[in-house]
């Protein structure tokens, strides 16, 4: 009993300092601006989060992303957490999550988005969160859908269920980066399939992606959630593109 007791105080006064020593050469290094991460912080350092150009899209019903989805498909709320700005540390946060394998900053944002989601007063909470899928193909060649990890952040600081496996693509797509957004819609139609209808009918479905631009993808991920019955459908990214 007492070697446990022991055993246990000395790897919490280890495991700190052998911590520090393995960080000494391969430091944690903060997704948004590069600078050594001190042992509380996660993937994004207190500076850069202090300086996120946040758009208080989910105090604002009538904000720039809401105008833009309006007429394409109904829907309650939508908001947009940060502005995308080229060489900023959004696009900097947002590059080392899809490209350099740095998941857990997606994780990381979607946690601070929800905390401003849930201080909002006309922001109203989702019984599920569905993060956009990525095809097999793309998924095994990346090794993570990025959305999922921003969903999964926003998930377990609201408590609300994550559904990932109840939305999935069925097709691997052209890149959509030169594409028009009627382009991109024609692009994309068809290729999103609903599982497991009766788990989402009746509920209120946030659906979750990186960045926001046309928005021709939520647009056909959320016309296929829309096809069940009495389903409402909000969505949220982490960035919006200016």
């Amino acid at each position: 009993m007492k070697l446990c007791v022991i055993l246990r105080v000395l790897r919490g006064k280890i495991i700190p300092y052998l911590h520090d020593f393995i960080s000494l050469f391969f430091p944690d290094l903060c997704a948004g601006c590069g600078t050594n991460l001190f042992n509380n912080e996660q993937s994004i350092c207190t500076n850069c989060i202090y300086h996120l150009p946040v758009t208080n899209f989910h105090n604002d019903p009538q904000n720039r992303l809401a105008k833009q989805l309006w007429g394409r498909f109904s829907f309650v709320q939508a908001s947009s957490f940060v502005y995308f700005n080229k060489g900023g540390r959004v696009q900097n946060i947002m590059h080392q999550l899809k490209y350099n394998k740095k998941p857990e900053a997606g994780f990381r944002m979607g946690q601070l988005y929800a905390h401003a989601l849930r201080t909002s007063e006309s922001w109203q909470i989702p019984d599920f969160i569905i993060p956009v899928p990525l095809h097999p193909g793309k998924l095994k060649k990346r090794g993570y859908n990025q959305s999922e990890y921003i969903a999964n952040g926003i998930a377990s600081t609201l408590a609300v269920p994550m559904k990932s496996n109840n939305l999935i693509r069925i097709e691997n797509t052209d890149t959509q980066t030169k594409k028009s957004r009627f382009a991109r819609y024609e692009n994309l139609s068809g290729a999103f399939m609903c599982l497991d209808e009766n788990a989402l009918r009746n509920k209120h479905i946030l659906v979750v992606d990186d960045v926001m631009t046309t928005g021709a993808t939520l647009e056909a991920c959320c016309i296929v959630l829309l096809e069940l019955n009495n389903v409402r459908i909000s969505v949220a990214t982490i960035a919006f593109a200016e």
